[in-house]
């Protein structure tokens, strides 16, 4: 366990460095997030599963942190190209972008125009050049002089545009030529454009996604002339034809190369963002789904809604179990609605119905009104009550569901599944991939490794608070 780690995260989180080495030994011997918070209060100074969630996260950061580093240490070690002083700058890198901005100048590269002038012997030149002192550009390309340079490092003129491209970078979309009509659901975004600091990442999720579907395009950069004037800052030290030289070099850079790299590693970080924030807004969802208050024990009719093949009716008693199961077809004809009302009435009688579940998923709306103006009771009245039924038919499909009902196909299961989340929303929840229960409108578009990470979080989160009976 490498302390300089754990003091960092300390740093970090404004938390005494023994409760973060506490919980990284219980979290390195395998333990979850909610039995340290509930079962090691002692141990970790009463730190909650928030604190523990962000110290386990940030412990892989830097896991991979010192993987990357490693692994160029060792490239450049094989490459000769490792010096003491490299070796220093590449150890004290805090960040995965500082340390891929020190290794840059020695990445394998292809033959570039740099390349190139360097087998040609033209780096004492530039460097010369770069300089910028008072000399004459064409008298001293026949000399080829090498002097001793002192110039900004590479990792200094990125970090510099780095804090540019945060603070100031704007997110532009456009609609491809010839996209409008198909695109039409982007049509928010066909002319777009905020700083990227303040984007929500709901619109960043789907301005990607509209990129990605080739109806929009997408650009996340800072005013050009700002940029420019923040590199010529950076590196021009004079006013002499040299200095005119390398001002139209550093524009060129900027232009050619530089910007579209920025550019990229700022579609890396604002990604990261919006799926960090999303995920967060998923994953309370999936705790309020979770923790919804249980019905109990109570005698349900449950429906699960459909226009051409009708509605799959099932009744259950109070442990859930599964009493009776039909088809109706309110949606017809009025002699049909007619005959499925008669069912509904037949089946609340004959099974003393309690309450009614009605899924809320294609047909649900008009399935929820038709049975509230039913009259099913002549001495108590009926809850109609709408479901969540996101889910339902991953579950019904599911080798769970074919082993607790292997005689009955999966539109029977789904219904069941629909009235049971009533009567307990946690128990049945927790038979499906949290993913499937559907908590938010851009799930499929964030990273799917740390969705599904925070997801299952919730799901042990929540059967340790509540408990579940299996």
């Amino acid at each position: 366990m490498d302390n300089h780690h754990l003091l960092k995260i300390a740093d970090e989180l404004h938390l005494n460095i023994k409760q973060i080495e506490a919980a990284a030994v219980l979290l390195n011997e395998g333990a979850t997030v909610p039995f340290i918070a509930r079962y090691r209060k002692e141990a970790t100074g009463s730190l909650d599963e928030v604190a523990i969630t962000k110290i386990r996260d940030r412990l892989t950061q830097l896991a991979e942190l010192d993987k990357r580093r490693d692994a160029i240490l060792k490239s450049l070690e094989e490459r000769e190209l490792l010096t003491d002083e490299l070796k220093d700058r590449i150890n004290a890198a805090e960040t995965m972008s500082v340390l891929e901005d020190i290794y840059l100048p020695f990445r394998p590269k292809r033959r570039t125009r740099a390349t190139i002038a360097r087998e040609q012997g033209l780096e004492p030149l530039a460097a010369l050049l770069f300089e910028q002192g008072d000399c004459d550009p064409a008298v001293e390309a026949e000399a080829y002089i090498d002097p001793e340079k002192k110039v900004e490092t590479v990792e200094d003129a990125r970090a510099g545009m780095r804090e540019l491209f945060m603070k100031k970078a704007v997110i532009r979309s456009k609609v491809r030529p010839d996209k409008e009509s198909d695109g039409i659901k982007y049509k928010d975004y066909f002319e777009w454009e905020e700083p990227a600091a303040q984007a929500k990442s709901h619109r960043i999720l789907a301005i990607r996604r509209g990129e990605n579907e080739q109806f929009l395009s997408l650009h996340i950069l800072p005013p050009e002339d700002e940029a420019l004037a923040l590199l010529e800052q950076m590196f021009i030290k004079a006013d002499n034809s040299a200095a005119e030289l390398v001002k139209i070099a550093v524009h060129d850079s900027y232009k050619r190369l530089l910007a579209s790299s920025m550019e990229t590693e700022m579609r890396v970080e604002t990604k990261m963002r919006a799926d960090e924030e999303a995920i967060a807004v998923f994953a309370d969802n999936l705790r309020h789904l979770l923790l919804a208050p249980p019905l109990g024990q109570k005698n349900v009719l449950a429906v699960d809604p459909g226009y051409r093949t009708g509605c799959k009716v099932v009744c259950l008693d109070r442990q859930g179990k599964l009493l009776h199961h039909g088809t109706i077809f309110p949606h017809n004809s009025e002699r049909e609605a007619e005959t499925a009302a008669k069912k509904i009435f037949d089946f609340c009688s004959r099974f003393n119905v309690e309450v009614i579940a009605v899924g809320n998923g294609t047909a649900g709306r008009e399935t929820e009104t038709f049975i509230r103006g039913l009259k099913l009771s002549e001495d108590r009245e009926i809850p109609v009550v709408m479901v969540n039924e996101s889910g339902a038919s991953i579950y019904s499909a599911s080798e769970v569901a074919r082993e607790e009902f292997p005689d009955y196909d999966v539109t029977v299961r789904g219904a069941v599944s629909i009235g049971r989340r009533l009567m307990d929303p946690l128990a049945e929840l927790v038979k499906i991939d949290p993913k499937s229960i559907g908590v938010g409108q851009y799930q499929h578009d964030v990273d799917q490794s740390m969705l599904r990470s925070s997801l299952d979080d919730i799901v042990i989160s929540c059967v340790n608070s509540v408990g579940v009976e299996v």
